[in-house]
């Protein structure tokens, strides 16, 4: 080659690199915002604004992480619902990013957490719990509250699998709004009686193929998984699913940008 011709190489190739480069960072660090509203009879007059938020692992978003806290806050919500595996690794990393979050979140609209698979495989659970708490936040560890006339139940994610879904659920009049990691339970939650369920956990499948809301792989549902994002339904219910925020064990998400989800409950 010429030494024109491999000048002209090298510039394809820094090009190609810096494409990637821009690529791989849209795709991981500029946040999407998706909005839903929801009907029911059963949703009291007043409605809520919901804004839901998952699988954040740890990750900040801007400076102090104020990209992810400036787009919350112009939604206006009514109450935050965020859906487990706020830290990062099993070993509990980004505890302090955890309840430094939450601190920040508490100060838009009230919030209110549950554990992922994450938390309940961390040893130094009940500290973080304890941290989250701490920070302002409610953790429902299979728990349920009253929300301007809404029943909020939490489930944590090492109880999605026996009664605890069903036994939380029991005896409570009016709407049900069930917070669960894991979306793949979606047939008992329907069976358990709910409305309307917030999930995560699948990081909207980490790859998706292009111009597709198809994901490649996800925990628990294996390649091309059915359930990784946006609303589906088993009779009455319907299921809601969050992209996430952050990542996992595998460090990129391509196709499949971080998401924030809004949802607004009125009475139908």
């Amino acid at each position: 080659m010429s030494p024109e011709e491999i000048a002209v190489l090298a510039v394809c190739i820094s090009c190609a690199v810096v494409l990637v480069v821009i690529f791989i960072y849209y795709n991981n660090n500029v946040l999407t915002l998706t909005k839903y509203k929801v009907q029911s009879p059963k949703v009291p007059e007043r409605g809520l604004k919901i804004v839901h938020l998952s699988d954040l692992h740890a990750k900040l978003f801007g400076r102090g992480g104020r990209r992810l806290f400036k787009l919350v806050a112009a939604e206006k919500p009514d109450i935050i619902c965020f859906t487990g595996d706020i830290i990062h690794n099993y070993k509990g990393g980004g505890m302090e990013v955890a309840a430094y979050t939450v601190s920040r979140l508490v100060k838009i609209a009230p919030v209110y957490f549950i554990a992922g698979n994450h938390e309940m495989r961390n040893k130094n659970y009940r500290a973080l719990k304890k941290a989250i708490a701490d920070a302002g936040a409610h953790v429902l560890d299979n728990q349920a509250e009253k929300v301007y006339g809404i029943n909020l139940v939490g489930v944590n994610g090492a109880h999605l699998k026996n009664a605890t879904p069903f036994k939380l659920a029991d005896g409570l009049d009016g709407y049900r709004l069930l917070l669960a990691h894991e979306p793949q339970y979606i047939a008992r939650y329907a069976m358990a009686g709910y409305d309307l369920v917030l999930s995560g956990h699948a990081h909207g499948g980490q790859w998706r193929i292009p111009f597709t809301h198809i994901g490649v792989y996800s925990p628990g549902q294996g390649l091309f998984p059915k359930y990784t994002e946006g609303v589906h339904s088993v009779g009455d219910m319907k299921m809601i699913i969050s992209r996430g925020l952050g990542n996992s064990e595998f460090p990129l998400r391509i196709f499949d940008r971080p998401e924030v989800v809004v949802i607004t409950l009125e009475k139908l």
